[in-house]
């Protein structure tokens, strides 16, 4: 996992203080790590076209035009002319090498956005957005020089520059993984400015996962029974397809015994076993996935309610005041699993407080972090393009989730995973951290058409993942 901030401001001033490095050292150092990524991935002599702002991030961009003048065909365009000094002193140097400024944009094999960098939050002007429309338009492999422009820290993108890949500067900054902004940031290359990140980097409490922090449930030990793994209990109700889903993901990944808690017959898979109760040697429980109406107040509260296992809060459990109890419980190991509809309606039920989806979904950091200093032991996973973790002032980004995804059933595929992790003892945080990555791997590992995965499709992709 690395480490990401709000932003880097602070951390740029620490290599000024700290390091004696200068703003031109960082200069040179940011665009060279967009220079490389060019040369790895793009021939000599390939056309580049790079559109720069008036500011410090349009002299990245012209920085980087000097660094590649000789090695590839480069155009350099200044639409708003200079304004910093900096921007001043990297264009003479450009003009100097002979680096060609052009009035006209036109395709090229390589299209650099060093508009606008990160912090500007403003609507784009009439004659910004005619340039990001022509770029956009173009064919050429886009890249985001630190952050696309258009792309702001509270998620209002009514344009954007579309880049395939965004270069970002020193450390990954929260506005690279808002839901809104995914499709305009594409994928997140991070360079350093002079200094290695550990450097550069201060502490944290927000990381963003990768692959490799994905642990898979082991099973070395040769020696052990059905009863060493667990046993998850499952309330299946009213859509009893979603309590099912939830109990295949389980028993896929790893649960000893997954047992559906039903009133009526259900006809599940045979290696499912259905009650009546949950089990005395349940290890923990998962409610709350197609439930209605299904239980009962006083059954609820002496399996659910006074229960001490833990437990993982999904889809109709934000509509029931009385399972929301459960987040005052604080010796229990906790997991809910919102999509931003629900979070809107558990906050409302929770605090009274309103708050409109577009809300959520512009200021996701804000609210997980909100939800955190109320309910600091619970931990709360928000579902979204990229889905944030959070619990003890801890947060983390899932980002590698994909579109795919986008269908009924996959959120009930992830409850039954963490509730599988849950009842083989690992904590709410493993669980939540643990699943979230399974789920996105396996749906990122389904070879078909990406409308077309089921639920079950990222049941058996789950059981092919390879354990670190």
């Amino acid at each position: 996992m690395q480490k990401v901030f709000e932003n880097c401001y602070g951390l740029d001033k620490r290599c000024y203080e700290a390091y004696g490095l200068t703003e031109e050292i960082l200069m040179e150092h940011a665009a060279a790590g967009m220079a490389e990524h060019i040369r790895q991935n793009f021939q000599k002599y390939s056309t580049v076209l790079i559109v720069s702002g008036t500011g410090n991030n349009g002299a990245d961009g012209t920085v980087l035009a000097r660094q590649l003048h000789g090695e590839y065909n480069v155009r350099l365009s200044l639409p708003f002319g200079v304004k910093s000094e900096m921007a001043r002193v990297q264009l003479e140097r450009a003009k100097k090498v002979g680096v060609t400024l052009v009035d006209t944009l036109e395709d090229a094999d390589v299209i650099v956005d060093a508009l606008l960098g990160a912090g500007f939050n403003k609507p784009l002007n009439d004659e910004m957005i005619h340039i990001v429309q022509q770029l956009n338009s173009f064919h050429g492999y886009k890249i985001a020089c630190d952050i696309p422009t258009g792309v702001s820290s509270e998620g209002h993108m009514p344009l954007a520059f579309m880049a395939d890949i965004t270069v970002t500067m020193g450390t990954r900054k929260e506005a690279l993984y808002l839901d809104e902004n995914k499709d305009a940031v594409g994928k997140i290359v991070c360079v350093n400015l002079g200094v290695s990140h550990t450097l550069y980097e201060t502490q944290s409490q927000t990381y963003v996962l990768e692959k490799s922090d994905l642990k898979l449930p082991s099973r070395s030990k040769q020696n052990s029974h059905k009863g060493n793994f667990g046993h998850a209990a499952i309330f299946c109700g009213e859509k009893e397809g979603a309590g099912i889903i939830a109990g295949m993901a389980s028993a896929r990944f790893g649960a000893g015994l997954t047992t559906l808690v039903v009133h009526e017959q259900v006809t599940p898979p045979p290696y499912l076993m259905h009650a009546t109760v949950v089990p005395d040697n349940a290890s923990a429980l998962a409610i709350g996935m197609g439930l209605g109406g299904y239980f009962e107040s006083e059954f609820l509260q002496k399996y659910v309610l006074d229960s001490h296992l833990p437990i993982v809060l999904d889809a109709d459990a934000f509509l029931s005041p009385e399972l929301l109890t459960i987040l005052e419980q604080k010796d229990r190991e906790i997991v809910i699993t919102p999509h931003p509809k629900e979070f809107t309606i558990l906050w409302k039920m929770l605090t009274g407080e309103v708050f409109t989806i577009e809300e959520v979904q512009s200021k996701r950091f804000e609210m997980v972090r909100m939800f955190n200093a109320k309910y600091p032991h619970v931990t709360l996973l928000l579902k979204g393009a990229n889905t944030l973790i959070m619990q003890e002032e801890q947060l983390y980004i899932n980002p590698l989730g994909c579109s795919k995804l986008s269908k009924g059933g996959s959120g009930d595929v992830l409850s039954g995973l963490i509730v599988s992790l849950l009842a083989q003892g690992y904590t709410g945080l493993e669980s939540a951290l643990h699943a979230s990555l399974t789920l996105v791997m396996g749906a990122n590992n389904y070879s078909g058409a990406s409308y077309a995965m089921l639920p079950t499709d990222i049941i058996d992709e789950v059981s092919k993942l390879e354990i670190n």
